[in-house]
């Protein structure tokens, strides 16, 4: 495919997000990019994305132009949000406010579907921004159709995680500071970067280009705030068997810094409603293995009921009469389009993934 091919598929079915700026209680004004169109709110999956540390809004976006999110972006709606300060090249947050908490930021997001005049979500959250949606969803479940959370936390700091923090020089003159740098690299990509540097051809340009835009468009004043604000995290586990009622997909590498957390609130929470997909070999989900968590996102949203007609890749579907097919996806075409997205209501089991070479 030719570059301009390229640009004209992204540009049709993955839409350049509109930014939309909103008044909030908590956050005092809330930055939000809507990606898709919201006149076709009732045909389309509605998704609600927070980011991690270190990042924003783009990293969802990359996301959504991996080609094997194709089918499922052109079918969805996007609703970024931008947690204070952390859009490309912000300026410095007003000397006056007091940043919010994780629970404060999620506080503000219901807000944010009124103005937008969107009732139901599925909420799409990592790392920070994954514990701000599993927030929103136990104040909120009536507007929150299910989660899925990549590195959620549900507990507060651990001791290591302030350890760390010890380490990190706020005293910001250009750039966020290398021990800063530090640790949101292992935040992010996991504790065993040598090893993983060694066995993922792409980890090094991977670590690469989150330097630089942490050099580049991110504001070190702001994200020290929101970095602040994560590592003083309130504990919720103790809540989540009996508020988090919406299903819920918790999803971990192997090698991420926060693995034995994912596992410690997967253990809090009731069963029935929560899957734990772990990847082995993998330390930023998202970025290291899209095609993967793109197919388990899909795998959950047909339980839900949505994006039904959408194949999944690599998955061959039941074939009836004289479908056939030569290893690609056959549609049963005896069957209506209504039929065919009937939902299939059953719990989805979900286990380790390993990657291929």
């Amino acid at each position: 495919m030719s570059d301009l091919q390229r640009a004209t598929s992204i540009e049709e079915y993955c839409p350049t997000p509109v930014k939309h700026e909103f008044d909030a209680t908590n956050c005092k004004k809330l930055i939000v990019y809507v990606q898709g169109d919201l006149t076709k709110i009732d045909q389309r999956a509605v998704f609600l994305t927070v980011h991690d540390l270190g990042c924003n809004h783009n990293a969802w976006v990359q996301f959504l132009e991996h080609p094997v999110m194709k089918e499922t972006r052109e079918r969805s709606i996007f609703i970024h949000v931008v947690v204070p300060g952390q859009d490309d090249n912000a300026e410095d947050l007003p000397s006056e406010m007091t940043f919010p908490t994780m629970q404060q930021i999620s506080e503000d997001l219901p807000g944010v579907l009124d103005k937008l005049e969107v009732k139901l979500v599925i909420g799409l959250g990592e790392g920070a921004g994954a514990n701000i949606l599993a927030r929103f969803a136990m104040a909120a479940p009536d507007r929150c159709m299910g989660l899925i959370l990549i590195h959620c936390t549900a507990s507060s700091a651990g001791v290591m995680e302030h350890f760390k923090d010890k380490f990190i020089s706020w005293k910001l003159s250009s750039g966020v500071p290398s021990s800063a740098e530090q640790y949101l690299i292992i935040h992010k990509f996991g504790n065993r970067l040598v090893e993983q540097l060694e066995s993922a051809e792409n980890k090094e340009s991977l670590i690469k280009e989150f330097q630089d835009r942490l050099q580049s468009k991110i504001n070190p004043r702001n994200l020290r705030k929101y970095v602040e604000a994560f590592l003083k995290r309130s504990d919720f586990s103790s809540k989540l068997e009996s508020k988090l009622g919406v299903e819920t997909l918790l999803v971990t590498g192997s090698k991420a810094s926060h693995v034995n957390a994912v596992h410690t609130m997967h253990q809090a929470c009731n069963k029935t409603k929560a899957s734990l997909l772990k990847i082995d070999d993998v330390g930023d989900v998202l970025s290291e293995t899209p095609d993967k968590f793109a197919q388990s996102l899909l795998l959950f949203c047909k339980g839900l009921g949505v994006l039904t007609s959408v194949p999944l890749t690599g998955v061959d579907r039941p074939r009836m009469g004289s479908a056939s097919g030569k290893g690609g996806l056959v549609r049963q075409r005896t069957m209506s389009m209504e039929e065919y997205d009937t939902p299939n209501l059953r719990r989805f089991s979900f286990s380790s993934i390993t990657p291929a070479n």
